[in-house]
């Protein structure tokens, strides 16, 4: 195999995903890399003193590695590439942190769920190419510090959980998704997707990486905040026929949005929906954060919807009843937590 040009790898936001990410290129074979983390809290302190420790999915035993883990990225050399594991609400206050590790050639893969604030970036499907979102990039410093042309999109189909500090377990086999916002496929992602492959990660390269955000999306947008205003297992709303119902027209509203972009969403709402009731017993990222008592991320899978349905004139009224009454269970689940 070529020698891979990213040496130095930081895993900013070591948590569920980001944990298992940096635990198995930690752990890869005659992988060249210096692997660190950032990390905070009791997992950072697990972490230093133990390393992180990885379940897969059916394993008798956990992966386990050891890297620098540290909560001021400022300690760390510029990396080649930084792998973000941090939600989209999380990302505005991690800029300062994340614009410490770079230089001049950096790459930064950003594994989000939603409409992710680089998303018009090299844009040529929608007519509105470098269109910025306020509510995704307060006062543009994502934009500006980091820097769209620097990012790899990431999808990704993984289910994961931190089940204690400095411990992350994996619901299944995963697969990953990556794309230049281009739609190129450039050496730099055929170089992250080898060094991934080679560290265990299922990754595909998709040169329409907008229409995978959106696949995705159509799921988010409907169980997440769903799931958190009613406190059920995705099981728990297909087996509801209101709560169905109402899961098919978020998918609708999300699918219709998309298309008005340029996007193309292969998959209809029935065979999604049909899909879905296949997932069982899944407790939703968004259920885990309102039982955590953690802030909720409500504005890259609802929020923005409701705003990019404006903006190309597609009506959202079921994503904007539920995007006001998650807005308001958030505000209160955070009034309660402190």
């Amino acid at each position: 195999m070529t020698s891979s040009p990213f040496k130095n790898i930081c895993i900013y936001g070591a948590g569920a995903l980001g944990g298992a990410i940096a635990t198995k290129l930690a752990s890869a074979k005659g992988a060249q890399t210096q692997i660190s983390v950032v990390a905070r809290g009791a997992h950072l302190d697990a972490i230093r003193s133990g390393g992180l420790s990885l379940w897969e999915s059916g394993a008798n035993s956990p992966l386990v590695a050891q890297m620098t883990a540290t909560a001021d990225a400022g300690e760390l050399p510029p990396q080649d590439l930084v792998i973000t594991g941090l939600k989209g609400h999380q990302l505005a206050a991690a800029v300062p942190g994340i614009a410490k590790l770079l230089h001049s050639g950096t790459r930064v893969v950003m594994i989000l769920n939603g409409v992710p604030w680089w998303y018009f970036h090299r844009d040529r499907q929608s007519g509105h190419a470098e269109y910025q979102m306020e509510e995704l990039d307060p006062n543009g410093d994502l934009w500006r510090l980091i820097g769209p042309e620097r990012v790899i999109g990431c999808v990704a189909y993984q289910g994961a959980e931190v089940i204690a500090p400095g411990e992350v377990k994996l619901s299944n086999s995963g697969h990953f998704i990556l794309g230049e916002p281009s739609g190129e496929t450039t050496a730099d992602i055929e170089a992250i997707a080898a060094l991934l492959r080679q560290a265990g990660v299922n990754i595909s390269i998709s040169s329409r990486i907008r229409d995978d955000i959106w696949s995705k999306l159509m799921g988010n947008a409907a169980f997440n905040p769903i799931s958190a205003l009613t406190r059920g297992l995705m099981s728990d709303i297909m087996e509801d026929p209101a709560l169905a119902a109402m899961v098919g027209q978020v998918m609708g509203e999300v699918k219709a949005v998309a298309e008005a972009l340029g996007s193309q969403v292969a998959m209809s709402v029935e065979e999604r929906l049909d899909r879905s009731r296949q997932i069982g017993p899944v407790r939703t990222s968004m259920l885990q954060d309102l039982l955590a008592g953690k802030a909720l991320e409500i504005t890259p899978l609802v929020g923005v919807v409701v705003s990019l349905g404006k903006l190309v004139n597609v009506p959202t009224p079921i994503s904007a009843t539920i995007l006001a009454l998650v807005t308001q269970l958030d505000r209160k689940n955070q009034q309660d937590a402190g």
